[in-house]
């Protein structure tokens, strides 16, 4: 069956396109989603309007897909792996099982994916106590005893800014990379304590509450909140690169600043995957006005596509 839209990602960005393009109450709308991403891991957001109390990823992604599906959304469970334009310019995707997916326009939001080490105790505290993005949670950590967790020249960076935040930091260096002299003076300078050491266990206090970092020599350091910074994170933009969209230097889809096309017609981009400050209200954003500017190009070529859709008999022709 050929689809109005396809949208690949079901996180933030994802489900506010989908509920957007729902509402329109006009088109054939599949979310093909592979159940993972930064929304499933964050415990609880607390920048978003009307939460102050906070509401956690997999709480959203819940409310987001019932609303969607309320005005005809339809979901599938599966990882496209491959995307390619037909002969007569759909676009076809293959899930990893094989199972294939025709839409005349396309919506990526496939995001990007932190490199988390496997350090016992820290998923659980993921968005409570312990956060990834200084834009979004450097409040959470005004004047708290708090300990960076990360590797090298990235965490570094992330140290000199929560020191903004914080006279009561720690960055230890989990994996030991090497950093720069320059950074490393620097962090000297802004009073913040250097650790190169890998930490073996992180222990909450109760519930979404981190209390203590263990290190491999045992030593143990007390903390109130903690951060992250890796670096190496995965930027899932491998379907844009198969259509011949166009990539930023860091992997990033680049898309127009008005419209989130993409480089290719047909072909939307928005959240993380795509240029922007990766946050869940700027994502919630940017699905909306994809959804927005696929309902123009729709309602544009309504003709050609009603004419695909009637000539439509199952056989998909790839170029």
């Amino acid at each position: 069956m050929l689809q109005d839209c396809i949208i690949v990602g079901g996180g933030i960005a994802g489900l506010q396109a989908a509920i957007q393009l729902g509402r329109y109450s006009a088109y054939d709308v599949l979310v093909v989603d592979a159940g993972e991403g930064r929304s499933t891991l964050c415990r609880c957001y607390h920048n978003i309007l009307g939460w102050p109390e906070g509401i956690s990823g997999e709480e959203l992604r819940t409310r987001g897909r019932q609303q969607a599906e309320s005005t005809g959304v339809r979901f599938a469970r599966d990882r496209i792996v491959t995307a390619a334009r037909t002969a007569t310019g759909t676009i076809l995707l293959e899930g990893e099982a094989g199972r294939r997916y025709e839409a005349y326009t396309m919506l990526l939001a496939t995001g990007v994916s932190d490199r988390i080490p496997e350090i016992p105790g820290l998923v659980p505290l993921l968005g409570s106590s312990v956060y990834i993005c200084p834009d979004c949670d450097g409040y959470e950590i005004e004047g708290k005893l708090t300990v960076l967790m990360g590797a090298g020249d990235a965490g570094a960076g992330m140290a000199l800014l929560l020191a903004e935040r914080t006279n009561r930091l720690t960055y230890v260096n989990h994996e030991s990379s090497r950093v720069s002299p320059e950074l490393l003076e620097q962090i000297r300078l802004a009073g913040i304590t250097y650790i190169e050491r890998a930490i073996t266990e992180i222990r909450p206090a109760a519930e979404g509450q981190i209390e203590q970092v263990v290190l491999s020599d045992g030593t143990v350091l007390p903390a109130e909140r903690g951060f992250i910074a890796f670096g190496g994170n995965q930027v899932h933009s491998e379907l844009a690169g198969q259509l011949g969209a166009a990539l930023s230097d860091n992997g990033h889809v680049e898309s127009d600043s008005r419209s989130k096309l993409t480089s290719v017609d047909n072909v939307w981009a928005a959240g993380d995957i795509a240029l922007h400050a990766e946050q869940v209200t700027v994502a919630m954003g940017e699905g909306s006005i994809a959804a927005i500017w696929i309902n123009k190009a729709l309602r544009g070529q309504k003709e050609k596509l009603d004419q695909l859709k009637s000539n439509n008999d199952g056989i998909i022709r790839t170029t």
